[in-house]
């Protein structure tokens, strides 16, 4: 048994769906989530920044005294791929990456994957050479996504807004004219838009969450660790951000819903 903490990350507001899967699948477990909102987006910045921003977040965590690290970031767990972010980190931990190929790989029944990501994440081939690592024979589509951040940042998200069904019909026209039949949310800000995303690609399109996928990953492994808290009451819910609370508190209600009993607070990344 392990009492101690699951911490996650995300540039922003977005890993607060691997946070909200987490809470359905191990409620007793206390949660420290960062989500370093004066810096999002990270996916339009350098390979060098994002690993240097991601070891930033790692040591805020390591002084929680956490149990385990969830890299809630398609962007950052795309740069562990060939950045050492986690040097001398001693305590599991993951990225969206692989957890999410392999539930896509199992979705998929005509070989046709797509990955909508951030820019740097596409760049990076990490999910397309995940995915054929796998299965060879899987054919990859993947397309950057640079305008879905800022919308789910502030709050676009809606199925019925006019602005962010344009943009995500001109994001997906490719994955419908490769037929793809799943659908990978490379960025864990992007299921915020599930229904529009759905909506464009229609119900026979499988879609696959790397925040959810990243959840299912931490239960199974604390449970091959028997590292499950002793807990029998709710898990405390520890929310920081590096910019304003009030914005990040109005988000978090949005997705985790109203009665979450979150703590939220600042807190300054030393640079």
């Amino acid at each position: 048994m392990n009492n101690g903490a699951i911490g996650v990350f995300d540039s922003g507001v977005g890993g607060l769906t691997t946070v909200k899967e987490l809470v359905k699948l191990l409620p007793n477990e206390n949660i420290v989530y960062l989500g370093d909102t004066a810096r999002v987006p990270y996916g339009t910045k350098s390979t060098d920044t994002i690993a240097k921003y991601a070891r930033q977040d790692i040591a805020f965590l390591l002084k929680r005294d956490v149990k385990m690290i969830l890299v809630a970031c398609g962007t950052i767990s795309s740069a562990m791929m060939h950045e050492p972010i986690f040097e001398n980190v001693m305590i599991p931990h993951s990225g969206v990456v692989l957890p999410t190929a392999e539930a896509a790989c199992k979705a998929t029944k005509n070989k046709k994957i797509g990955v909508l990501g951030t820019s740097a994440t596409v760049k990076s081939q990490s999910f397309a050479n995940a995915i054929k690592a796998i299965d060879p024979e899987i054919e990859v589509t993947a397309k950057a996504c640079p305008m879905f951040v800022p919308l789910v940042e502030n709050g676009y998200t809606d199925r019925n807004c006019v602005v962010t069904k344009l943009i995500a019909e001109e994001y997906l026209d490719i994955m419908k004219k490769n037929d793809v039949d799943t659908l990978i949310l490379g960025c864990t800000h992007f299921p915020h838009l599930h229904d529009v995303i759905q909506d464009i690609m229609g119900d026979g399109v499988k879609l696959i969450s790397s925040g959810a996928e990243l959840a299912k990953f931490a239960a199974d492994a604390l449970k091959k660790d028997n590292a499950f808290c002793d807990r029998q009451t709710e898990g405390k819910r520890e929310l920081f951000c590096t910019d304003s609370v009030e914005l990040f508190t109005e988000t978090a209600a949005t997705f985790l819903g109203k009665d979450n009993h979150a703590q939220i607070a600042k807190c300054t990344l030393k640079t």
